[in-house]
């Protein structure tokens, strides 16, 4: 006998596991610069190029890496992919703590990068799973998931550094992530596969039957999150070296503020968008908060004191936590559930994308301008990102 789903019990289990993953990723990952500077990458210069190499790495793997997981996880299940992206990512990034040189950090976040993806499945399983009705308020609230596991992980691990070391942040940050994958495997369920006779449609057919425009409305959305994802990360890293500017000393303390106060507002922001999606549409909301999102970039890039910085990451993180579910709620309602982890998994690649780009060009850039006018570049990204929904994007039916 199949066991009948219940997406709501699916939603609480994976809210839970995806707050524990988060939560174990982002307990070091804010920390990387302050982690180069421990093996050895003392000059200003260096330590943007390698914080941005070091950040980028990760994205290049899951880029390359996430269709693929896509193309399994229609084939055999997204609650199997997540399972996997959680025992998987959980062991590379304990391995992190093992890291002897810049060099060996790199090959490691390849590693993770290719290996983990979450949020990825986790989004596909909620979006199948979930009455059509109810799609955008359960991926706002499995995003409130992700922002509060990353407020949380900084903080935590910025006290736990100073007692411990950042060494034991990447090996208690893997446990994390394997404990994560208990509630999924225990209480979520999955509908089952749906096997079709005769040759399987591709991705593009399948999307062209649903509608005109499907296709090229989806391509849009999907190369929004891009735009979004190299904006945020390549602004997350430089928040710390624009910290670095100004701190002398407990470094890891306010970093950790920094980053808790950027994600409990994206956990705030990304519960209650759906009412405000309601009244402005998901498209108005969307290009609101990516012009919004590259104000506070500014404020963080430019504001002359510390408490400036960290309430720019604040915003940031809020409108980021808006904007985010806003587009995954968006590529949601325009794909067919049988399509839905294919083209997930290249949003998930086009996220990793940016994921790559972002740290990568904002470490160059820092590493010739300084930290403000790179995150000044971060900022016109958001801006391209708005002009991109307003004139291409579209509102999709609920």
């Amino acid at each position: 006998m199949i066991e009948p789903v219940d997406w709501r019990r699916n939603l609480v289990a994976l809210w839970f596991a995806e707050f524990t993953a988060i939560f174990g990723f982002s307990f070091a990952f804010p920390f990387l610069p302050l982690f180069l500077r421990e093996l050895g990458v003392r000059d200003p210069g260096q330590l943007a190029i390698y914080t941005g190499i070091t950040g980028g790495a990760s994205g290049l793997a899951l880029a390359i890496m996430s269709p693929i997981w896509g193309i399994l996880a229609d084939r055999y299940g997204r609650k199997a992919m997540l399972v996997r992206a959680m025992i998987l990512g959980g062991i590379t990034v304990g391995l992190l703590g093992l890291a002897r040189g810049p060099i060996d950090l790199i090959v490691l976040r390849l590693l993770q990068g290719g290996t983990s993806g979450t949020v990825a499945a986790a989004t596909a399983l909620v979006a199948t799973g979930t009455p059509r009705g109810r799609v955008g308020w359960a991926l706002g609230v499995l995003s409130s998931s992700v922002a509060v596991g990353g407020a949380l992980g900084p903080s935590v691990g910025g006290l736990a550094a100073s007692v411990f070391g950042l060494r034991a942040l990447f090996v208690a940050g893997g446990v994390l992530l394997l404990v994560a994958a208990i509630p999924v495997v225990i209480v979520v369920t999955e509908a089952p596969l749906v096997r079709r006779d005769g040759p399987r449609l591709s991705l593009a057919e399948t999307l062209r039957r649903v509608g005109a425009g499907t296709v090229a409305a989806i391509a849009t959305l999907v190369a929004c999150q891009a735009l979004l994802q190299s904006s945020f990360s390549g602004f997350q890293p430089l928040v710390v070296l624009r910290l670095l500017e100004h701190v002398s000393s407990g470094v890891a303390a306010v970093t950790g503020l920094a980053f808790a106060a950027s994600g409990l507002a994206s956990a705030l922001a990304a519960i209650f968008y759906a009412g405000v999606a309601r009244r402005l549409g998901y498209r108005g909301l969307a290009v609101l908060c990516a012009l919004l999102l590259a104000g506070a970039q500014a404020l963080t890039g430019f504001g002359p004191t510390v408490p400036l910085i960290v309430l720019g990451a604040a915003l940031g993180g809020a409108f980021y936590g808006a904007l985010g579910p806003s587009l995954s709620a968006m590529i949601g309602l325009e794909t067919p559930a049988e399509a839905q982890a294919r083209v997930f998994g290249f949003s998930s690649s086009a996220v990793a994308v940016g994921f790559a780009a972002g740290p990568l060009g904002g470490g160059l850039l820092a590493s010739r301008t300084g930290p403000g006018p790179a995150i000044g570049g971060a900022a016109l990204v958001a801006v391209i990102l708005a002009g991109v929904l307003a004139l291409r994007a579209r509102e999709p039916a609920r």
